[in-house]
């Protein structure tokens, strides 16, 4: 093995980018960073803390205050916000509808790419987000873009949220992702794009095991 590969795994939201980078990271035995669940972090510290997101000093001040670590506990990836576990809550749906708006911030998503260069610097990672692949390890080994049929997504999403949030519709599910499509992409700070070398993975039609072979066969070639 080399002395240090990155994968990085970028695409849309509800596409599965976790599933894959969480069983991607245990079958090469890396360590799995979850970008995403960084920004979320960001987004439940915010709201806790009612921080106006058009307040540049009340974000700088925040963003001084926020500690974020990962941990792995029965081969799953756990978060936490200034040493407490938040791993299930960052998923519920009011961080949902907000994590975009604080992502597109220029100096959260300055203190999150340090962060995430510095766990990356000397171990074997995979890395999953919206601007890994770009902004964050643009000389990543292997550069995978996700994508899906929307209602997939929609409907993927809908079943992982019905048991904790009873409810929950569909209908809403498929607005919070075609908004936070159009947040993603359009935003003014590291927008949600292919990099120019990444492999595109469309698993509309795949089930977890294929798309992780499909990932495994362009990792294989640099380990």
């Amino acid at each position: 093995m080399s002395d240090q590969i990155i994968v990085a795994i970028d695409g849309y939201s509800s596409c599965g980018k976790s599933t894959l980078a969480k069983a991607l990271a245990k079958k090469l035995h890396f360590i799995y960073v979850d970008s995403g669940a960084m920004y979320r972090a960001v987004a439940l510290y915010f709201l806790r803390n009612n921080i106006d997101l058009n307040n540049h000093d009340q974000i700088m001040e925040a963003l001084k205050k926020i500690h974020l670590n990962f941990h792995s506990r029965d081969y799953e990836t756990h978060i936490t916000l200034n040493d407490e576990e938040v791993s299930a809550e960052i998923r519920l749906m009011p961080v949902s509808e907000t994590v975009s708006a604080v992502s597109a911030i220029k100096e959260v998503r300055t203190e999150m790419v340090k962060q995430q260069q510095r766990m990356g610097r000397s171990k074997n990672i995979v890395m999953d987000g919206r601007d890994i692949g770009t902004a964050v390890f643009p000389d990543a080994a292997v550069k995978i873009f996700m994508t899906a049929d929307p209602k997939v997504r929609a409907e993927r999403r809908y079943k992982e949220l019905l048991p904790k949030n009873p409810d929950i519709t569909l209908e809403e599910i498929f607005e919070n992702i075609a908004h936070r499509d159009y947040q993603d992409t359009t935003r003014k700070e590291s927008p949600l794009v292919r990099a120019h070398d990444a492999i595109i993975l469309d698993n509309t039609d795949l089930n977890p095991d294929e798309q992780l072979l499909f990932a495994l066969s362009k990792v294989e070639p640099f380990l």
